[in-house]
């Protein structure tokens, strides 16, 4: 007999296979889809990271999850295609480009656009790469043959057409209003692109006009007084009705003035009811602007220095007009209070870091309503099913109470809005089939990174070809669109995946090809990656986890089965160093056990269930049970639940009882059985771990690759006969008797390797064929002649209690185990004094948190538990 063990190394050392083994499934091919194939289509694509970016956590999970869900769908016989690319990010890239010339001392304008873009392509070609490499090293299964970038051809193709459709609907349209503007970067920039921070502020309360016509307000931005046009008070507040209407003079601009007005918004019982409306430079103001027809004059330049006031505040920053102003304010008698201080949360850029100014700016818009309705109505009508469910009102909430979105950019790195003005003012939208007009020049600005990441679905696969009379749709789009899940995280469900959801079903309404589709049939929501006390990591906190140290040290079926194994649907996943210790040390379980299996000449090959002992039929119903539910639980996303059960399964029954229970069996049908087991189980955990599945797979049957391997049935556990409820329960009988007789001996004082005189009295308990394996795993010889009992226990089994009667009298050592026990009842007994002077002082009940109190509770019961336990023990040995 061949011996399959001589195949694997001495242990498992994940490091030096996994790059290799890697390498080798893409030189073979087994991840490229081929859309001429006959067999049904499974499509994801790769939510594209950033270019500038490397794999953090967050990725780790998405990709994951992603690569759980193709790998098991290629071992059922889809033609899978999981497509990979990267996203430009606009800002993040441009700002890393701009930081690298500033040391150099030179600006981007000194370069010009053309040549500044050719560096961002450079630094691209040089640097983007690092999150793909690290795709690698945890083992994405992606094509990469079908690699996409969001500035590359055909993406920047997609965008002009997808663009040009919506100018021309008139969804499109361009309009000054409310942006959050990054006075470092000269932009607007996304609400995603805003991180809000508490800082130490100042309240600055102040007063507007004189005498009985003067009203105070307070302020924590007094610099924006330069734009001040009204003061609003609420209808009803009789302090100030008489003053409705009224215009008070500003006490530095002759050109503006302020008018009293009234809004259901002020909050009366706020402050002195009276609020300051500077509607160029608030997101609330420019709402009551709006309402009430008021000027918007802007009193900041692009850079976030005061401009055009006619003041002599002008060219100062916000800080330095901060001071001025209310100093300025100070010498006309205006301060009515001390200034305080006064914590506040404030935006900030989390790419330049500083404070983000809202600002009322020209720029470019996609009118959402009709768009955001369709993306809603995809999940209502089911078209598009969002798991998990209870996140469906969420989604709601925003797809059905959008605003407008503002989709310029002020940069020069990304795809440039395809407008263009005439030397007369004339606007005209150019297609990517089309020439602008001579003389025409084309607008500055770039598209937001979402707007080409939105097309991502449909626009990687060859969209729009099909739509510009083209001989046919491109074969990719035709067999892998619409795509067949999404996988991300919930965090971006309005950012990103609403976006997909709005271009793709308006996609299928000018697309003949994709009528009534949707961009994916599934949306799978994950949660957040979060450290082991559930908090967010952040660099502040110093609790981030780089998902690469961890391959390093664990390997990449560690990593990945840590994630794997904590994923719920929605729900955040706290890990820590001890989940990625503990799936190493899965990994290795499975290694060895493997490797012993092959050393006792597991081999797959037929089972006649007729020679099977209740061992070996038990462990064949339970692996069909668990791999039945493993299947259902990965049907519905339920990641955690399938890889917790093929863990318990693995450990606990296969590992801990089955491989003990061979040992005592005939080896000609057991090695069959282990076999069997040890296929489905590699199978079944290829999708979390597909490295050391593949070495063990292999090494067992002589196969190419568990890559390319079936997806087991129930045909491949135990042969789809029904479960044999008897050889089950005889099974948990033993196993609950052995395990309790392992706990008496211990108990006892009695050496794990001692054997011991026991008599079994099964009683009404049917234990047929299994008392020779309670006696050889448990330790308990048959009793000779003459044989007096010292000690027994009796053991609750599923129909009745078995009692056993053991000879201990000479296996222990009466005085060292006396010792021993008088340690163990000291400890407890100083364990149950600390908790009841605890629980006996009303100040720490009363006040500390109720789990804490209830954690020592718990701890006073185990010591007292432990106290009688010990003291019987000692009374036993007297």
């Amino acid at each position: 007999m061949e011996n399959r063990a001589e195949k694997l190394p001495k242990s498992w050392d994940p490091h030096a296979v996994e790059a290799e083994l890697y390498q080798r499934w893409i030189d073979r091919g087994y991840f490229e889809a081929d859309p001429a194939s006959a067999k049904p289509a499974f499509s994801v694509v790769l939510p594209p990271p950033n270019v500038t970016g490397q794999l953090h956590m967050g990725h780790a999970l998405d990709h994951t999850l992603i690569d759980a869900i193709v790998r098991r769908k290629r071992m059922q016989g889809y033609e899978v295609l999981w497509l990979p690319g990267m996203d430009h990010a606009g800002i993040a890239t441009q700002t890393k480009v701009e930081a690298q010339l500033q040391e150099q001392g030179i600006s981007r304008y000194d370069l010009g656009r053309e040549e500044f873009v050719e560096k961002v392509w450079e630094w691209k070609r040089q640097y983007g790469g690092t999150i793909l490499n690290q795709m690698r090293a945890i083992g994405d299964s992606v094509d990469w043959s079908r690699e996409r970038f969001t500035l590359d051809e055909g993406l920047s193709r997609a965008v002009q057409t997808i663009f040009k459709e919506l100018y021309d609907r008139g969804l499109i349209y361009r309009a000054n209003r409310l942006v959050n503007w990054s006075p470092a970067l000269c932009t607007a920039v996304s609400d995603i692109e805003v991180v809000y921070k508490d800082v130490e502020g100042e309240l600055v309360s102040f007063r507007y006009g004189d005498g009985e016509d003067s009203l105070v307000v307070a302020t924590t931005r007094v610099e924006t007084m330069l734009g001040d046009v009204a003061i609003a008070v609420h209808p009803e507040d009789e302090r100030y009705t008489h003053l409705v209407g009224k215009v008070l003079p500003h006490p530095f601009r002759d050109d503006l003035s302020l008018t009293v007005i009234a809004d259901d918004y002020v909050d009366p019982e706020f402050g002195t009811g009276a609020v300051k409306i500077t509607p160029a430079h608030d997101p609330n103001d420019y709402a009551m602007g709006k309402r009430h027809n008021l000027d918007m004059p802007t009193i900041m330049d692009e850079g976030g220095r005061i401009a055009d006031t006619g003041t002599r505040f002008d060219g100062l920053t916000r800080e330095e007009a901060r001071e001025a102003i209310r100093e300025a304010l100070r010498e006309q008698g205006r301060i009515v209070k001390e200034v305080r201080p006064y914590v506040h949360s404030v935006g900030h850029s989390e790419r330049s870091g500083e404070a983000i100014e809202p600002r009322l700016s020209l720029q470019w818009w996609v009118k959402v309503e009709e768009l955001a309705r369709m993306a809603g109505d995809a999940i209502r009508e089911g078209d598009t099913t969002l798991h998990p469910k209870v996140l469906e009102p969420r989604y709601f909430d925003w797809v059905d109470d959008m605003h407008d979105w503002c989709i310029s950019r002020q940069l020069w790195w990304g795809h440039r809005i395809p407008i263009w003005y005439g030397p007369e003012g004339e606007v005209v939208c150019v297609g990517p089939d089309e020439e602008a007009p001579e003389g025409y020049t084309q607008d500055p600005d770039v598209l937001d990174t979402w707007f080409s990441s939105g097309l991502w679905p449909f626009s990687t696969l060859g969209w729009p070809e099909s739509t510009l009379g083209w001989p046919e749709s491109t074969p990719d789009l035709k067999k892998f669109y619409p795509t067949s899940v999404l996988v991300t995280a919930y965090d971006i469900l309005f950012f990103w995946v609403a976006r997909m959801m709005m271009f793709g079903t308006f996609a299928a309404t000018i697309t003949p090809e994709l009528e009534n589709t949707v961009p994916f049939k599934d949306l799978f929501l994950h949660g957040l990656v979060r450290d082991e006390k559930g908090r967010k990591m952040s660099k502040s906190l110093g609790n981030g986890i780089d998902p690469m140290e961890w391959v390093e040290r664990f390997g990449a079926d560690a990593l990945r089965f840590t994630l794997a194994r904590g994923a719920n649907p929605g729900v955040d996943l706290p890990v820590g160093e001890d989940h990625a210790q503990s799936s190493r040390n899965f990994a290795t379980k499975l290694f060895n056990a493997t490797r012993f299996a092959l050393m006792k000449g597991a081999e797959v090959g037929p089972v006649k269930r007729e020679e099977l002992t209740d061992a070996d039929k038990w462990i064949l119903d339970r692996l069909e049970e668990v791999r039945s539910r493993v299947d259902e639980y990965l049907e519905d996303y339920q990641f955690a639940k399938a890889n917790e059960e093929l863990y318990h399964f693995t450990w606990d029954e296969f590992c801990d009882w089955y491989l003990e229970i061979a040992k005592t069996q005939d080896p000609e049908p057991t090695r069959f059985v282990l076999g069997r087991v040890l296929d489905v189980v590699l199978r079944l955990l290829h999708p979390a771990m597909p490295f050391v599945t593949e070495v063990l797979w292999t090494a067992l049957t002589d196969e190419e690759s568990i890559v390319i391997a079936p997806w087991p049935t129930a045909e491949d556990t135990n042969n789809g006969e029904p479960t044999d409820e008897v050889a089950a329960r005889r099974i948990e009988d033993a196993a609950k008797l052995i395990t309790e007789l392992r706990r008496f001996r211990s108990d006892q004082g009695v050496k794990p390797s001692q054997q011991v005189p026991a008599r079994i009295d099964c009683g009404a308990i049917d234990l047929e064929g299994q008392e020779e394996l309670v006696r050889s795993m448990a330790r308990v010889t048959r009793p000779e002649e003459g044989f007096a009992a010292s000690a027994s226990i009796e053991v609750r089994l599923s129909q009745a209690t078995v009692e056993v009667a053991l000879d201990t009298s000479g296996t222990v050592d009466k005085e060292a185990e006396r010792k021993r026990l008088e340690k163990e009842l000291a400890a407890a007994n100083k364990e149950l004094e600390t908790t009841a002077k605890k629980l006996d002082n009303p100040n720490f009940v009363d006040k500390a948190p109720a789990e804490v109190v209830a954690k020592i509770r718990e701890r006073q019961q185990i010591a007292r538990e432990e106290v009688e336990r010990v003291t019987a023990r000692l009374e036993g040995l007297r």
